[in-house]
């Protein structure tokens, strides 16, 4: 069986999509010796992607995401490779593409939560973008063979807006990285303080804080600045909540500098909290920076008012984190009784959400012990198994 993946969201280039599309073919490179796969890739993510065995191999599809250049371009790309099943890790399948495939889709935003925040275009523009997307994903579901998702409330939501057959969506959880994480017997570090696991470099950790400005007990959150993260909800908060407790702590957030963290950012200093230290901007920071901020975070605080799965907090739990989330969509499922949840849509909710871990040393140790339970339940090694079954399915 020879299967083409989609890869052009490859990598970090990617984001969300590109760590998905990574794990997955990691994981049925190290498990599928049998089938054959070609993987479309761009120039700029070309180098990013090193096959790790001879069954896979690369192919140049140098065309954008949502162009015209991608429905018209795309379908020949893959008939040149006569595969026999194409995986779309995303909704932007060619309209034109009449072979078999399946697709991913990992929410619905755009209908879930829509929002003129969330773009940089006109109104006009932003209306023709809207009408794209539902004629693109319409014909990507009614299209596909089988339809791939990262969760039962997204499988719900295709389900309510697209009147799709169930049997037809088939949940594949997603995975995580375990980088390294606290012994769940081991104790917190106190309040007060910003040191890390003892297992670390402590000098070199004192190096890390001081470049960022890290001088206090500090929330933790990871992700993109979108408006659905709801992360000006997070900052008025925090702000509130320094002022109720007079609370010496800092806010962390990581992320790579784009449009939206920049006018994250604005927001921040005209509300005072950047001149006072109390909000740390990182942008773009490396895997190993990344695992020591987070193992030195008093908690991870996950806001958001929509999400298809929700990685980060999962990975918070991963490296022994207490999780303070928002219960929206997917979250619960995802999450379990692992995380200490909140209304995001209620600014008082979240602020006593914050308060009650921060303060509460023994609800923190039972979030970590539940949490080193809740990643068990997750793996990309498991998630491409699945996907595998899910191709034989659909060909044979």
């Amino acid at each position: 069986m020879r299967i083409g993946i989609d890869a052009r969201f490859y990598g970090p280039i990617g984001k969300g999509l590109g760590r998905y599309t990574q794990k997955l073919i990691e994981g049925l490179e190290e498990i599928d010796k049998e089938n054959t796969y070609s993987i479309f890739l761009r120039k700029s993510n070309w180098n990013e992607y090193k096959p790790a065995r001879s069954n896979f191999k690369k192919v140049l599809a140098d065309y954008g995401w949502y162009t015209l250049e991608e429905q018209l371009m795309m379908p020949f790309a893959i008939v040149r490779e006569k595969v026999d099943l194409m995986h779309f890790p995303h909704f932007n399948v060619p309209v034109l593409w009449r072979g078999r495939f399946v697709v991913t889709i990992h929410d619905l935003i755009l209908l879930g939560f829509p929002t003129r925040r969330a773009t940089t275009l006109g109104p006009w523009k932003y209306k023709i973008k809207e009408a794209g997307y539902r004629i693109v994903i319409s014909q990507a579901i009614k299209g596909s063979q089988k339809i791939i998702t990262v969760s039962n409330y997204t499988k719900e939501e295709l389900i309510k807006y697209f009147k799709v057959t169930p049997s037809k969506i088939i949940v594949t959880y997603e995975g995580h990285d375990i980088l390294s994480s606290r012994d769940k017997n081991s104790n917190f570090q106190r309040l007060g303080s910003i040191i890390s696991d003892k297992k670390q470099n402590e000098a070199k950790n004192k190096v890390l804080f001081k470049k960022y400005g890290i001088i206090k007990p500090y929330l933790l959150y990871v992700g993109n600045a979108y408006p659905h993260k709801n992360l000006e909800g997070l900052l008025y908060a925090f702000k509130e909540f320094k002022e109720k407790k007079k609370s010496d702590s800092q806010l962390v957030l990581v992320g790579k500098e784009d449009y939206f963290f920049e006018r994250l950012k604005k927001e921040a200093e005209n509300m005072g909290l950047i001149k006072e230290g109390d909000v740390i901007f990182t942008g773009f920071i490396t895997d190993e920076e990344l695992d020591c901020l987070y193992k030195g975070a008093l908690l991870y605080i996950f806001p958001s008012f929509y999400e298809g799965f929700g990685l980060p907090p999962l990975e918070a739990m991963t490296r022994g984190i207490p999780v303070v989330s928002s219960y929206a969509t997917c979250l619960k499922e995802v999450l379990g009784e692992a995380a200490y949840y909140f209304n995001p849509y209620k600014k008082e909710d979240m602020i006593k959400a914050i308060e009650k871990v921060i303060e509460n040393r023994q609800l923190r140790e039972k979030l970590v012990r539940k949490g080193l339970e809740q990643v068990k339940k997750f793996s990309w090694k498991k998630m491409a198994r699945e996907t595998i079954e899910i191709y034989k399915e659909v060909v044979e």
